[in-house]
Formats: structure tokens, sequence, C-alpha cells
């Protein structure tokens, strides 16, 4: 038999919320990630788009000598540099964002429709700068490391072994490994069957693990191909002869070091556009200031007894 509903004696619940204000957030995006490497990079102001990186010849070493108290002639010696060195011109990421007016004139309360599209827009092109840093086939990490700087793995599975040949190919003030997410589980679960847990290190505010003193960066950048990656070992800086990034100083609409956002005016849509650019590249100094550890195996677990 039907039940009879008992009449309401009270406000309820769905009728009282269509005169509640509900408390908004600002547009979420999944996508959007810390991007450690490019607050770990050196960045160098790059004036008309290009960078030239001078070197010594292969083979020129200047002759010196540790006299004694006699009065032996001094060698004579020079330092010759490379005629043709190379140079790094500045690469562009651009977007053109379109907002109709009439969004933007009724919508914008509490949160403005155009500084939210813009900010998503900029948080999806520096994504995106990130990549091209790791995987532009230009100047990008992976293809910048010099063959001499590569090296595979001895198991697949990347382990502490790995690693320290890596650090052997970087010895010289080493900065940060950059790895897959993945990779970087990978290379705990082998830390872990060896009994040698790695230590931690907070750097901006956050835990990262470390292999003899030196951070493990992730990076959803590097790629996964096949269950295998790639592990990357940096050293930083222009002093230190490392890795550094460049970027265009002074852009008209200029919002942060190497991006602009210009106004691009509306069309006969009533729609505004946009323009959003970033210039950027990147140059490794010296062939020992990038090193590069091959398939890594990023699904290998074991059994713990």
């Amino acid at each position: 038999m039907a039940t009879k509903h008992e009449p309401q004696t009270a406000l309820g619940d769905v009728a009282a919320r269509q005169l509640a204000v509900a408390t908004r957030t600002v547009p979420q995006m999944e996508s959007i990630t810390p991007r450690w490497l490019t607050h770990l990079l050196n960045w160098i102001p790059v004036e008309a788009g290009v960078y030239r990186v001078n070197k010594v010849k292969e083979g020129s070493v200047a002759e010196v000598d540790c006299s004694g108290r006699d009065e032996r002639v001094l060698p004579s010696t020079l330092v010759d540099y490379v005629e043709n060195p190379r140079e790094y011109y500045l690469s562009a990421v651009n977007t053109v964002l379109d907002v109709h007016t009439r969004v933007s004139d009724l919508y914008s309360k509490p949160y403005n429709q155009i500084s939210e599209q813009l900010r998503l827009t900029i948080e999806t092109v520096k994504e995106r700068q990130e990549s091209e840093l790791i995987n532009n086939k230009e100047y990008g990490l992976i293809a910048s490391a010099a063959p001499r700087q590569v090296i595979k793995t001895r198991t697949g599975a990347p382990t502490p072994d790995d690693l320290d040949e890596l650090l052997s190919k970087v010895w010289k003030e080493p900065g940060f490994f950059l790895l897959h997410p993945l990779a970087l589980a990978a290379f705990g679960r082998e830390c872990t069957r060896r009994g040698v847990p790695p230590p931690t290190v907070s750097l901006f505010g956050s835990q990262f693990i470390t292999w003899r003193g030196v951070p493990l960066i992730p990076s959803d950048k590097v790629p996964v191909v096949g269950g295998k990656s790639k592990i990357l070992l940096i050293r930083t800086g222009e002093s230190r002869q490392g890795v550094v990034g460049l970027f265009q100083p002074d852009l008209p609409g200029g919002t942060s070091p190497g991006l602009a956002v210009r106004f691009m005016g509306i069309n006969d849509k009533a729609i505004a556009s946009y323009l959003v650019s970033l210039y950027c590249s990147l140059a490794v100094l010296t062939d020992d200031a990038l090193a590069v550890l091959e398939g890594v195996e990023t699904g290998k677990y074991h059994e713990y007894k």
C-alpha cells in the first residue's frame, strides 16, 4: 500500500538554497603542474633574440709552468676560440584567446571572465614551455645531450648504481635530476629493495627525495614511451658553465619574464581577442653540464619477503 507523506512543517533544503549564495572557486584545471624545471633554471635575458655560446677549440690548452728558483724561460701560450660558435634563437609559444564581450560584460562577478580566461591560457602556455625545454628537437634538454653523456640502465629499472653513473658524468656541481613521476616511483622501489631509503630535502615548500644529496625533481613532460623513460642530470647556471634558460626581456604587454599579453581588438561579432606570446629557449654551455639515462623501465615491481 502507498504510504501518505506527512505534511512538511519547515522550509526544505531545496527551496532554501534558492536564496543562498554559493561559495565559488576560480576555474580549476588538472593539467596545471608546479613546473619545477623553470624555477630551477637560471634565466638569461637575450636582448636581440640571439644567444651565442663561445667555446674554446677542442684540444686548445694553455701551457703553464711551475717555476723554480732559476731563470728558466717561461712558456708562451694562447687559448684559441671556436670560429663559428653555436647561436641559440628564441622560440615562440603563441595563442589567441577569444572572449565574447557579452560574456565578459554580463558574467564577471565575482570573478572577471577575461582575467580567468587569460590565467588559464597563460598556465597552458607555460606548461607547453616546460615541455619544449625538455623535448624540443632543436634546443630541448634531451636533444642537447652529447653522445658521450648518454648512458643506459644496467637492468632496466633505475637503480642507485645508474644514478651514480650519471653523477660521474656531471660531477662538477650537479644541480638536480629530472624525471617522470613514474620513474621517480621506480627508483624509490629499487632503493626500498636495497634497503637504502633516500633522504628528503625541502625546496619551494615541497619535499623532494635526494640521491647523494642531489634532489630528484619530477616532471610529467619527461616522455614515457612503451613503459620506458629517461632520467636527466643537470648542472645549472652561466657562471658554472651549466644549462641556462633564455628569455626576451622588456616585451610590450609583458606580464612575466618572456611572456606578453596584447589586446588585438574587437571584431564585428563583438568578440575581443588577446594575443598571448611566450619567447624562450635553452642552452647547454658545456657538454658535461647534462647527462641522460636511457631505457628506464617504469613498471618493474618486486616481492618483499
